[in-house]
């Protein structure tokens, strides 16, 4: 995924606001290189004894943007499809879905939910930065920040960059460590 204007990486003596966004982007750039280009066979594509698929994964982290940026940050809903959801019904919809999704829904599914997250970072920094907190507690009455937010998601993207890496291996070979430019 490239988009116009959006930093490829993190800058090498930046401020805390564009270093932290700069990671974000960097790998979600990554995540997206690691699973773009497939069929469906490749996105249903699994590896070793899980069940997780690089397109369950693309769902889960349109799921995860969803729910820090929008819910968490900034008190909205998670939009569709997400809303429409029965969560008690079945509380991993979004990994066991993605198998009856084509390629375009999927791809379409993370791509827009990354969008609708750089406009409500935009938008709370610029209402508050990065100290601003979201609109929500933890049980122990703990509020997060946006600065914890993003370190969060940057944590979220790393983690399921490096499943996206052994899946995609399996499925073409495809091997790297940065996206190309």
């Amino acid at each position: 995924m490239t988009d116009v204007g959006v930093p490829t990486e993190p800058p090498a003596a930046g401020d805390e606001i564009s270093t932290l966004l700069g990671i974000l982007e960097r790998n979600r750039r990554t995540f997206g290189w690691k699973t773009g280009g497939l069929d469906a066979d490749g996105l249903r594509a699994t590896t070793a004894a899980s069940a997780m698929t690089l397109g369950g994964l693309l769902k889960h982290l349109a799921l995860v943007e969803a729910d820090w940026f929008a819910v968490k940050l900034r008190g909205q809903t998670l939009g569709e499809p997400w809303d429409s959801v029965d969560w008690d019904a079945n509380a991993d919809w979004e990994w066991s879905s993605a198998a009856d999704d084509t390629p375009e829904q999927l791809y379409a599914i993370w791509h827009e939910a990354v969008l609708r997250s750089r406009r409500l970072v935009a938008a709370a920094l610029a209402d508050g930065g990065l100290d601003q907190p979201g609109h929500f507690s933890w049980p122990d009455g703990r509020t997060p920040n946006l600065r914890r937010m993003i370190v969060d998601m940057i944590e979220e993207y790393a983690r399921h960059v490096g499943h996206a890496d052994i899946i995609r291996e399996s499925v073409d070979g495809l091997v790297g460590e940065d996206a190309p430019r």
